[in-house]
């Protein structure tokens, strides 16, 4: 069987599923269950200055019956004293010395705060450090949380006073609230930061009210701007992962993945994608802790299958395959393809082609089923009719390439080809 242990910075966990800073990571309860789950690690949840929190805190985003496709939150950092949570800080890592601990800080924007509460953190026998530098609402207003991970200047600055008297590993968490993740790492590389966390909440509102006209989640009459997780962020997520890990600079360092992960197949992306370790939030708020085990079972199914034997075989491995658009092979071409056996005649592939794209399918209709057909000549290959078909593998898509030679665009202006060759 696959080795699905994490080393991350030294760091030691049975496997690479954390769980990430927020609701589920608040109190020594919670965490143990988690544990007893089998999860490999946690992220503490961000201790700092004492806050209060509002009620009601969470807002959702449904789409085609399903049910928290986006999740939004407008609560703070733990609410709850700092002498508890470092007191069960200690008493998790005792209980449970096989399992990464790693706690999320977020201080007053002076050196002496941060210095002063690292110190208390580290006392606890905590594994790690993560810097919150990404918490989008209520925090930012104080200049904390994305307030200091939107200043690349300001991160590099609390970075390096963290660096001054932390003696255990320290991860930076980026925010997505920026239009590129890429310098606020830069400068927390810059600053000594050991590693990088990605991605914090996206600012949001999930929706409105339409009866009283107040948007989600509704505060005694009014709301604000939440942090937007769940399934949804994902895409965003890989995107901003993906940036670090084919930046020469960024790269340097190791990442922890967060943003939508659900499943095993979710995590094996992330890592493919240069994440060494996963976090998890969500998943487990809307379906529990246990889904651990799903996760675990599927990577170690996986891993056997592709003949990985640890996790490190396989981190990264898809990086290389991302370039910029104009390397792209102009070349290559697909058509769709649609499998009469499987087709069910619904009409989807025809309705999106016709009114939408490049009115590539054809139609004959009746015997007693309409029957649908690829204009092979009009196809451009989008993937439309593939992505819209409720049948799994009924519309297919076949290469036919249109020039034997790799060429792209910057050939294609270089030659001064045509760009019109239908």
């Amino acid at each position: 069987m696959a080795d699905i242990s994490s080393n991350f910075l030294g760091i030691k966990s049975p496997n690479p599923f954390w769980l990430a800073s927020g609701p589920p990571t608040d109190k020594k309860y919670n965490v143990l269950r988690a544990f007893e789950a089998g999860w490999g690690g946690v992220v503490w949840k961000t201790l700092g200055s004492q806050v209060k929190n509002v009620s009601s805190r969470y807002s959702a985003v449904d789409f085609n019956g399903h049910r928290v496709m986006g999740f939004n939150n407008i609560e703070l950092i733990s609410d709850r004293p700092l002498e508890i949570n470092l007191r069960e800080i200690r008493e998790v890592v005792r209980e449970f010395p096989d399992r990464a601990v790693i706690v999320s800080l977020m201080a007053d924007n002076n050196k002496e705060s941060w210095h002063d509460l690292i110190k208390q953190t580290e006392d606890t026998g905590a594994h790690g450090i993560e810097l919150n530098f990404g918490c989008p609402h209520g925090m930012s207003e104080r200049g904390m949380g994305s307030s200091v991970g939107q200043n690349p200047d300001i991160a590099k600055m609390i970075v390096e006073w963290v660096m001054e008297t932390a003696t255990i590993p320290v991860i930076t968490k980026l925010t997505p609230n920026v239009h590129s993740v890429v310098p606020t790492a830069k400068a927390s590389v810059e600053g000594g930061t050991n590693a990088l966390s990605l991605i914090n909440t996206i600012q949001s509102i999930t929706g409105i009210d339409l009866d009283n006209f107040v948007p989600n989640p509704n505060v005694g009459g009014k709301s604000t701007y939440g942090g937007y997780c769940g399934p949804a962020v994902k895409p965003i997520a890989l995107k901003m992962v993906a940036s670090l890990s084919l930046n020469s600079y960024t790269n340097k360092v190791p990442i922890s993945g967060i943003g939508g992960i659900s499943t095993w197949r979710d995590a094996v992306e992330f890592m493919l994608l240069g994440s060494t370790t996963i976090q998890v939030c969500t998943a487990v708020m809307t379906h529990g802790f246990r889904i651990v085990e799903d996760m675990i079972e599927g990577l170690n199914n996986w891993m056997d299958e592709k003949e990985f034997q640890t996790t490190n075989d396989f981190i990264g491995k898809s990086v290389p395959y991302l370039t910029k658009w104009g390397y792209l092979d102009m070349n290559y071409h697909v058509v769709a393809d649609i499998n009469q056996e499987k087709c069910i005649s619904c009409g989807l592939c025809y309705i999106t082609c016709e009114d939408t794209s490049h009115q590539a399918i054809n139609v004959e209709f009746g015997n007693p089923y309409n029957k649908y057909t690829i204009k092979e000549d009009d196809c451009v290959g989008c993937n439309l009719c593939m992505l819209v078909c409720p049948v799994n593998d009924c519309i297919t898509m076949l290469e036919k390439r249109k020039g034997s030679e790799y060429l792209n665009w910057l050939e294609y202006q270089k030659r001064g080809l045509p760009l019109n060759d239908h």
